[in-house]
């Protein structure tokens, strides 16, 4: 299995590269994982992770300065189907646009837009933004094979200012509570995004990086 973890010029690249490493060994999975902004290995790549950090429209931008980079994506993700995971922004970047400062398109691979989070206590009083810290998931057992193993009220690790406001709500498969629900992680066919830091979230990210690893859509 060739897996390249697209590097768009922010993201914690060493600490995913390093999971995906750890969790391929563990599983007794024969993985060539590497890091690379060359479009010619997109191509040639089994499995497709984009990380992101940042603000959606640099990140948006970094991408884009990746010669021929969108387009390898489009073909090996959208046309031959591989399965692809984006992390944190480059979960984001699967929307129609982001909405941070001005509006930025997105790859518009699942419709919907990403939104400045607004949350609010109890009583109406705004809570802190970024959202920074652990929070527990909540989605149905079995909905979807990235989740397998993993228990409602698990907790990961957040931080974000901007959330996916989905257009279509089958393709949110797990929320957290902020002030109200924020998707935490979305999938439609071989299409996967994760909202939190997954290679920041000790066991239960390691479970969903290997449940990645081994998921046929």
């Amino acid at each position: 299995m060739k897996l390249v973890i697209i590097d768009p010029g922010s993201g914690n690249l060493a600490s995913v590269l390093r999971a995906f490493q750890k969790v391929a060994g563990e599983a007794g999975i024969a993985a060539d994982v590497r890091v690379t902004r060359d479009a010619a290995e997109i191509l040639a790549a089994d499995r497709v992770v984009l990380p992101g950090q940042g603000a959606f429209a640099a990140c948006r931008r970094g991408l884009d300065a990746l010669p021929g980079a969108v387009a390898a994506l489009e073909q090996r993700v959208r046309g031959d189907g591989i399965p692809f995971l984006g992390i944190c922004v480059g979960m984001q970047l699967m929307a129609t646009q982001g909405l941070e400062h001005a509006s930025t398109p997105g790859l518009d691979w699942l419709p919907g837009e990403v939104a400045p989070l607004d949350p609010k206590d109890a009583d109406g009083r705004p809570l802190p933004v970024p959202q920074m810290g652990w929070n527990a998931l909540s989605f149905r057992p079995g909905c979807h094979p990235l989740l397998a193993g993993i228990t409602p009220g698990d907790q990961v690790y957040f931080v974000h200012s901007y959330a996916f406001q989905a257009a279509q709500a089958e393709d949110v498969i797990a929320t957290a509570d902020y002030g109200g629900p924020v998707t935490a992680a979305i999938a439609r066919h071989n299409l996967a995004g994760l909202q939190f830091h997954v290679e920041k979230s000790g066991p239960v990210g390691l479970r969903i990086l290997a449940n990645f690893l081994q998921w046929v859509p």
